[in-house]
């Protein structure tokens, strides 16, 4: 029993020494780390911004490419006109198409599906950045892969 009980104190000894209790008791927001996304937007587009800010707020660092021809970035990344929204990221190798809501890019990168990416096709009322008072309409989060297979990833309720 001795030497179990010194086992216990020596780990937690470690994992203070080392940082991790201190971790380990912070919430979850402090402990994560910013997450790195490029967003290729056109000039004309608000809502792009919007949806910009709306990653901010959740944590992105966000680099914010304004280019004149997004349809070039799309092609180079293997977005559909099935999937085409109004602006593109990129995020740790995935490409994210539209509208997308911050908490299924963090779903996306936790999961690490076999996919492109991850989009919301055309720009549905009270997705991120496209909030219109209090409508909201019901959309999916498709993934998407090379072949061109389509799948809902994350369904959300319209109001």
């Amino acid at each position: 029993m001795k030497n179990l009980m010194l086992a216990v104190t020596l780990s937690l000894s470690f994992l203070a020494f080392n940082g991790y209790a201190e971790q380990a008791s912070k919430p979850a927001a402090t402990v994560s780390e910013p997450v790195k996304i490029d967003v290729y937007r056109s000039p004309s587009c608000s809502c792009c911004g919007k949806w910009v800010e709306h990653l901010k707020e959740n944590n992105f660092q966000v680099t914010d490419n304004v280019v004149e021809d997004v349809q070039a970035i799309k092609d180079k990344y293997g977005v559909s006109k099935e999937m085409a929204s109004c602006h593109t990221a990129v995020v740790n190798g995935y490409v994210i198409e539209g509208h997308v809501p911050a908490n299924d890019i963090r779903k996306l990168l936790k999961l690490k599906p076999r996919v492109v990416g991850i989009a919301v096709p055309a720009m549905p009322s009270g997705t991120p950045g496209m909030e219109m008072g209090g409508r909201k309409d019901a959309y999916d989060v498709m993934s998407f892969d090379k072949d061109k297979k389509y799948q809902v990833f994350t369904h959300h309720e319209g109001k």
